[in-house]
C-alpha cells in the first residue's frame, strides 16, 4: 500500500516580496507620483497582505496507526469543523505502509507526529531511538485474547494444549505469557501460530482456537456483525498493566523546534474529541467521508459499536483525554523488563511530555 494523504494543502498567499515587486513596476518621472487615492489603495493592499501572511497556516503531517476508523474520528472532526485552521495549523493525515511506519517516521522527523503503541515507544527508547510520547489517545489495552463462545475456553489457562493465532507482532508474546501464567497455566503448553492479520477468520475457520492481537473495537464488532458469538479476556484482568494502547509521538528535536505548533495541534484535536463525544453520529458521518473503500471499507454498525467502546477508554475521571501519567509509563516499562521483552529500562522522565495538562 502506498502512502496517501487525505487532506489537500491550502495555497499559501503570495510573498510580501512578490507584492512589493509588483507594486514597484510603475513608470518613472511625473507618472510615478501617486494620488492620495492611490496611496490609500496601496496602504489597504499592504494591510491585506500582512493579514494574509499572519493567517498563513503551518503545515504538519500526522501518520495514522492504520486506515481511517472510529478511533480517528476526533481528528477528522477537528479538520471538518475548522479547529485546526483556527489554531493556525494545516494537518495532512497520512496512512502508514506498515504498522511500524508511524513510530519510525516520527522518530526520523519525516512526519511531524505518528500514532503508535506505548510498548513500542518503550522498546524504541530502549534501543536509543529519540522518540517521545506527547499524548495518550486510548488509555488501556484494546488488544485482547478473543475466542468463539462455543470453544470451551473459560479462562487463559484453558489455552494449554491449544493453538493461538497472532499477527506476528512480538509484543503479543509477553501479553499472552503474562495472562496464561497469571491464570495458573503453563505458557510452554500453548502453541502460537502466525496468522498475519487474518485474526477473525482464523478462529471462524478453526485454524486457531483463539487469537491474541485482536482488538475489542474492531475484530470483536466485526465478528458479531457477521453473526458469531465471541468471548474475550482483558489483559488487565490477568497481570498486564493498563498500558496506553495508542499514543501520539514525535522526535525529541522536532518537539523542541515545533513545540508551539504541536501544542496548537493538540488543542484543536482535543476540541475535535469533545465534538466527537457530543456528536458521535455526526462524527462518524465525517469519518465515512474519508474511508478508504478500496483497502479498508467501513461498516456503520461496526464503527458505531467501536466508537462506543472507545469513548469509555479515551479518558477517565481525573485523567482527561491526552493526559499521561508517569505511573503508567513506569508500570509498563517494568512489565516489559520482567518478561524479558526489553533488556534495559529507559527513564520514564525522558519518554513522555504531558502537553494535555499544559493546555
Amino acid at each position: 500500500m502506498t502512502k496517501r494523504k487525505l487532506l489537500t494543502r491550502s495555497l499559501a498567499g503570495a510573498s510580501a516580496l512578490s507584492l512589493f515587486l509588483m507594486a514597484g513596476c510603475n513608470g518613472q518621472g511625473e507618472e510615478d507620483t501617486e494620488s492620495p487615492e492611490e496611496v490609500t489603495n496601496n496602504g489597504e493592499e499592504e494591510e491585506q497582505q500582512a493579514g494574509e501572511e499572519s493567517n498563513e497556516l503551518e503545515q504538519i503531517e500526522v501518520m495514522l496507526d492504520w486506515y481511517p476508523n472510529a478511533v480517528h474520528s476526533y481528528l477528522y472532526a477537528a479538520q471538518e469543523q475548522g479547529y485546526f485552521a483556527e489554531e493556525g495549523v494545516e494537518v495532512d493525515l497520512i496512512f502508514p505502509a506498515n504498522p511500524t511506519d508511524p513510530l519510525n517516521l516520527a522518530a526520523t522527523g519525516e512526519v511531524t507526529l505518528g500514532i503508535t503503541y506505548q510498548p513500542d515507544v518503550i522498546t524504541a527508547r530502549n534501543e536509543g531511538i529519540p522518540v517521545i510520547s506527547v499524548a495518550a489517545i486510548v488509555r488501556s489495552p484494546l488488544n485482547h485474547i478473543v475466542y468463539l463462545e462455543d470453544s470451551g475456553i473459560e479462562s487463559p489457562s484453558d489455552l494449554e494444549g491449544r493453538q493461538v493465532g497472532y499477527p506476528g507482532i512480538p509484543v503479543n508474546e509477553p501479553l499472552i505469557e503474562t495472562m496464561v501464567t497469571e491464570d495458573g497455566g503453563n505458557i510452554e503448553e500453548v502453541e502460537l501460530i502466525d496468522v498475519g492479520f487474518e485474526l477473525g477468520s482464523s478462529i471462524v475457520t478453526e485454524r486457531a482456537d483463539a487469537v491474541i492481537g485482536a482488538y475489542i473495537n474492531h475484530e470483536v464488532p466485526v465478528l458479531e456483525h457477521q453473526g458469531h458469538e465471541v468471548g474475550y479476556f482483558d489483559p488487565v484482568d490477568y497481570g498486564v498493566p493498563a498500558f496506553y494502547e495508542l499514543v501520539m509521538v514525535t522526535n525529541e528535536d522536532n518537539f523542541d523546534e515545533n513545540e508551539d505548533v504541536i501544542h496548537r495541534f493538540w488543542e484543536a484535536a482535543s476540541r475535535g474529541y469533545e465534538y466527537m463525544k457530543e456528536n458521535p453520529d455526526e462524527s462518524l458521518d465525517i469519518l465515512f467521508g474519508h474511508e478508504d473503500q478500496e483497502n479498508f471499507p467501513l461498516v456503520r454498525e461496526v464503527e458505531e459499536q467501536s466508537l462506543d467502546i472507545l469513548l469509555s477508554l479515551m479518558e477517565e475521571e481525573g485523567e482527561p483525554f491526552g493526559s499521561q501519567s508517569e505511573e503508567s509509563w513506569e508500570e509498563t516499562i517494568e512489565w516489559l523488563a520482567e518478561t524479558g521483552y526489553i533488556d534495559e529500562q529507559p527513564s520514564s522522565e525522558d519518554i513522555f511530555v504531558n502537553i494535555a495538562e499544559e493546555e
